[in-house]
């Protein structure tokens, strides 16, 4: 008598679907930036910006306590950090959108100081939120399907890119605010 195993449902279709949910965020969010003209330049939501690196912080916080929590295997609170670092990174990107969609690209100033600095962290900001989004997606969807081994494969990767982004995301606001006066 010969006894089966059920194998675990398949990732593929779900990683497949963060994908290209990631691309699609991605290519708006360049649209927006780079191509739609900003709706208005009101100093009524001046307030954006600030409140996105004070999201960014949170989500920095959240992650770093998330971290320790792990380490000391309290997974419970591990669990609660780091879904409030996603709700505070979800809250940043809706305001992100909603800025950029109001006041279009902020830039740094010509001749400022620290200006390569400014633009080589951005750059590497950039980037790296790209490859974060998906990242992070993944990471989620393991830990919440109870994928536990391929949770922590990925949040090797995934938590110091998010934490990077977090964090640079906060020091590019504070460049650029020191550069504007």
């Amino acid at each position: 008598m010969t006894t089966s195993v059920a194998a675990p449902p398949s990732t593929l279709p779900a990683i497949a679907v963060i994908l290209v949910i990631s691309a699609a965020a991605t290519a708006f969010l360049f649209w927006l930036i780079y191509v739609h003209p900003a709706a208005a330049s009101s100093a009524q939501y001046a307030f954006l910006p600030a409140l996105n690196a004070l999201l960014n912080g949170l989500s920095a916080t959240a992650l770093l306590v998330g971290y320790v929590f792990i380490r000391a295997r309290r997974i419970p609170a591990h669990r609660a950090a780091m879904i409030t670092a996603f709700a505070f990174s979800t809250l940043f990107l809706v305001s992100y959108i909603l800025h950029h969609a109001l006041h279009g690209d902020v830039r740094y100033p010509a001749h400022a100081a620290m200006r390569s600095l400014y633009l080589a962290l951005l750059a590497s900001h950039i980037v790296l939120a790209v490859v974060a989004l998906p990242l992070v997606l993944v990471t989620f969807f393991f830990s919440l399907s109870g994928r536990i081994p391929q949770h922590r494969k990925v949040a090797r990767w995934t938590f110091p890119l998010w934490l990077y982004v977090s964090i640079t995301g906060v020091v590019t606001y504070i460049m650029l605010r020191l550069a504007q006066g």
